[in-house]
């Protein structure tokens, strides 16, 4: 078997392709301006904001400010002749969402469409107004005394210059002058309603909404018997961007820690989206950490002669070379044994993924042996397929190769194991792949992709990290939480 120092020292050669990886948060959830509008919108429904509209009491906020004493007599007298003041159709048209000047807030613009109706025992004709108001508030990143940062949304108010009320359809010139005198009280009144009948539902939405974004980045992703955690640390706004920034910990199936993923936000560097409407950013040791966990150490035990016959037939050939002797004691019971103590490593170079494995390779002439005719460490590399099925990120393993052979110890004479190159590809190539590939097709869940609204995912590779995004840039109504 292979000594513990030897062993150390194969880890200590794939360890220096890790030298100098920039440090980051173990992950974060991007959210361009789309999945927040669609989400506040969806909340905003969920809240009946369109009820809310409908039940403004407008001729009582009117009555308010013919009081103020700036309006005469005769409008006061003529407001106490209307029957009713009321919201007939409203609809809350598409959300804006835009950066403000310094990149670090968001302003949210919900325009408002409403008709309203108002009748007077005057005349039987129902008057009716076209009204057009803008609500706005702006998103940003408060940190409390315990420094804990969230997303809040503040100064939520009517925005100006957006307030248009006119006549829906001319009449006599009497109910026209009647309207031009209610329309000169909803102009102060209107704005004065949307700021405190509904931005209570846009902050209670708004909320709901995050308090949902959070709760979907807590979904463990399962990996076997383990699974992967992320852990809210804070937001973060970035022009049109909302990042959320996650920790990281693998959990077994005891919900023992088994690893926890350290961060440094004083470097963060936060990704961009390209016009996508979200992503996920993983960084590349938590990548490994869940290959890793669908791929433990193990040892894999191949009786070659009647496994792989032609397998057998080369390797005794390659071993006559080194000693007809030793060849000779090759039995019908000879075994491999492959071991995988260290986990595959991803190593990516200008968008073309890797994998990097070391293993130990023995060779026993018959089942009975007790000690190995030579025992091999190898480092092997494999091209690593990363691609998507759904909201599954799968990942296959292809052409491996024996890129390095160690001679580790020997009873048959010292050697140079590069006579053993073939054998180790085909063996290899023939047992470890297939049985790695097996465990990989369960995939990875990414149930936040079909969480936020998108059918599947795309993914792409940087040199620090994976990067997951929608397949499609089409929005369909979020799945209820």
């Amino acid at each position: 078997m292979a000594s513990p120092r030897t062993f150390t020292f194969l880890c200590g050669l794939l360890a220096a392709n890790l030298v100098g990886a920039t440090l980051s948060p173990p992950a974060v959830l991007s959210l361009g301006p789309e999945v927040i509008k669609q989400r506040l919108t969806q909340k905003l429904k969920d809240h009946d904001a369109i009820n809310t509209l409908q039940q403004l009491p407008l001729l009582s906020a009117m009555k308010k400010e013919s009081a103020r004493g700036v309006f005469s007599s005769l409008v006061r007298s003529i407001l106490k002749h209307i029957i009713q003041l009321k919201v007939t159709s409203a609809s809350i048209l598409q959300l804006q969402v835009q950066p403000l000047h310094d990149g670090r807030e968001l302003m949210i613009n919900v325009p408002l469409d409403m008709v309203a109706g108002f009748n007077t025992p005057l005349v039987k004709t129902i008057v009716e107004l076209h009204m057009e108001v803008e609500a706005q508030a702006i998103i940003r990143v408060e940190t409390s005394e315990r420094d804990h940062s969230r997303l809040v949304l503040r100064d939520c108010s009517n925005t100006h210059g957006r307030l248009r009320i006119s006549l829906l359809h001319k009449h006599s010139f009497l109910l026209n002058s009647l309207a031009d005198k209610v329309i000169s009280l909803l102009v102060p009144a209107l704005p004065k309603l949307v700021k405190s009948e509904l931005c209570p539902v846009i902050k209670a939405a708004f909320e709901d909404m995050r308090e949902d974004l959070l709760n979907l980045t807590m979904v463990p992703v399962s990996l076997n018997s383990d699974h992967l955690e992320f852990d809210f640390m804070s937001p973060a706004i970035d022009h049109n961007v909302v990042h959320l920034i996650l920790g990281a910990k693998l959990v077994d199936s005891e919900g023992k820690v088994t690893k926890l993923f350290n961060d440094s936000v004083d470097s963060l560097n936060l990704p961009s989206l390209y016009h996508s409407p979200f992503s996920l950013t993983m960084r590349k040791d938590m990548v490994n950490a869940a290959v890793a966990a669908l791929l433990p150490p193990e040892e894999i035990i191949v009786l070659l002669h009647y496994v792989l016959p032609e397998t057998a037939r080369r390797l005794k050939s390659s071993i006559k070379v080194i000693s007809e002797k030793a060849a000779n004691q090759l039995g019908r019971t000879q075994i491999v044994k492959i071991l995988t103590q260290e986990t595959p490593e991803l190593l990516v170079d200008q968008g073309n993924a890797k994998v990097a494995q070391l293993i130990i390779l023995e060779v026993f002439a018959t089942s009975e042996a007790y000690r190995p005719f030579f025992t091999l460490g190898i480092e092997a590399t494999s091209e690593a397929q990363f691609y998507t099925r759904g909201d599954l990120l799968m990942l296959n393993f292809n052409k491996i190769s024996s890129d390095q052979i160690h001679l580790m110890n020997s009873a048959i004479g010292l050697f140079d194991p590069e006579l053993l190159k073939d054998f180790t590809n085909k063996i290899l190539a023939s047992v470890l792949l297939p049985n790695e590939n097996g465990k990989l097709r369960t995939g990875i869940s990414v149930s936040m992709v079909k969480a936020l609204g998108f059918e599947a995912a795309s993914w792409s590779l940087t040199e620090d990290a994976l990067v997951v995004t929608p397949a499609s840039s089409n929005l369909r109504p979020p799945l209820s939480q």
